[in-house]
């Protein structure tokens, strides 16, 4: 078993939440986050003073998935991600040793 954790911009959740559903996979994840990248932020102006924005608003989507699917996901998440501009996001694919229902006590892939 795998975890993506998939960092993207915030506008894009509902297309890449829609895309994996598409592809099968229903339950995920989702924390609002900021990073610092090669993005770099932006000033902004807030009652007559400049200030610069380091972090910008992201969000972090969380799977836990089947080795059989890790691949569908991927491809759903970036297709549906990208906009072809700095600040796209990334994608981390983890393994994952145990997952516990804990309403069932359930174990790995029948936990998912």
């Amino acid at each position: 078993m795998k975890l993506i954790t998939a960092i993207i911009k915030p506008f894009k959740l509902d297309e890449v939440r829609e895309a994996l559903a598409d592809a099968g996979i229903t339950g995920l994840t989702v924390t609002e986050v900021k990073g610092f990248g090669r993005q770099k932020g932006h000033t902004e102006l807030y009652r007559g003073a400049e200030y610069v924005v380091d972090f910008l608003p992201k969000v972090k989507i969380e799977i836990a998935v089947t080795e059989d699917v890790v691949e569908s996901a991927v491809e759903a998440i970036t297709a549906a991600a990208r906009t072809g501009k700095i600040g796209d996001g990334k994608i981390f694919i983890t393994p994952i040793e145990q997952v516990i229902r804990i309403r069932t006590g359930e174990q790995n892939e029948s936990a998912v």
